[in-house]
């Protein structure tokens, strides 16, 4: 898994990143780690002053990024698509995904390349078989 200022994380930004590095997360793997339970991510929204929702959003985000050739932009572009979690992915078929992202793309322009079909299979088979790090 690539490992990503936590500010390069879309939606969080400098202001959002100054919360968490406040928290002791600089990156990626950090806030990966620090939000695997639900407990966890309570703690970290009193600590940060952001919503327990707000937090798993980002966490979930985090987690697409484990997945090869997912980043912060296909991460968005799944989340809009309504998969916003590794085990939802891995639950998708890869025709149908590959056409839903494109549609979404087009109505939202998220994206300068929409996944293939071959991508998004791959990232499907990866979700099968990724450890979970997120309890829900």
């Amino acid at each position: 898994m690539a490992n990503y200022k936590i500010e390069d994380v879309e939606g969080i930004g400098e202001v959002i990143g100054k919360k968490f590095r406040e928290a002791g997360i600089k990156d990626t793997d950090g806030l990966l780690a620090a939000c695997a339970t639900s407990a966890q991510r309570k703690e970290l929204a009193e600590k940060t002053g952001l919503s327990e929702k707000q937090i798993l959003k980002f966490a979930n985000m985090v987690d697409l990024y484990r997945i090869h050739g997912i980043g912060s932009e296909y991460a968005e572009l799944l989340e809009a698509a309504g998969v916003d979690t590794v085990p939802e992915l891995a639950r998708r078929n890869p025709v149908n995904l590959a056409k839903t992202l494109a549609e979404v793309n087009e109505a939202k322009k998220l994206t300068r390349r929409v996944p293939s079909e071959t991508e998004v299979a791959k990232w499907i088979e990866q979700a099968k078989t990724l450890p979970r790090v997120l309890e829900y």
